[in-house]
C-alpha cells in the first residue's frame, strides 16, 4: 500500500507494509535514482526511511488522522544499504510515550543485514488541529 498522504514519500516509492500497536514497517524497491555515487542506497534515503518508519509507529497509537513532527533523531550506519532492485525495509517501534511525545527506535534491513539504526523523538498532531492553527 502506498503512503498516500505524503507526496514526498510517494515519489520515493515507499510502501506501507504495516502500522499498528506502536509498530510500523515500510519497504522500498531501490531504483537507480535512490543510489549514491558508489551505486549503493543513498544515506538520505536511509534516514528518510527510518524517520517515516518511526513516525508511523508513533502515529499508530493515536486515533484519527494524524501527522508527526520529528523533534530529534540520531542515526548510526553499519553497512551499505543495498543496490538497485533490492527490496529494503524499515521498521519502527515506540519505546515510550508521554502525553505529547513518542520515543522510538528504527532499523533498516536489507534482507538479513542490519544497515542502520536510529532513535527518534516525535510529536504527533491531529490533522484537524494543524489545519486550525495554519488556517488551511
Amino acid at each position: 500500500m502506498r503512503i498516500t498522504e505524503n507526496p514526498f514519500l510517494n515519489e520515493l516509492g515507499f510502501e506501507l507494509v504495516s502500522m499498528a500497536d506502536g509498530m510500523a514497517e515500510i519497504a522500498i524497491r531501490l531504483q537507480s535514482h535512490h543510489m549514491n555515487s558508489w551505486q549503493v542506497m543513498h544515506g538520505g534515503i536511509i534516514m528518510t526511511l527510518l524517520d517515516a518508519s518511526m513516525s508511523r509507529a508513533a502515529r499508530s497509537l493515536v486515533e484519527g488522522v494524524t501527522s508527526a513532527a520529528t523533534v530529534e533523531m540520531k542515526t548510526s550506519f553499519f553497512q551499505p544499504g543495498g543496490k538497485a532492485e533490492s527490496r529494503v525495509r524499515g521498521t519502527g517501534r515506540v519505546l515510550h510515550r508521554s502525553t505529547t511525545m513518542y520515543y522510538c527506535e528504527g532499523e533498516i534491513w536489507n534482507g538479513e543485514s542490519l544497515v542502520a539504526k536510529a532513535m527518534g523523538t516525535f510529536k504527533v498532531f491531529r490533522r484537524s488541529d494543524i489545519a486550525r492553527r495554519l488556517k488551511v
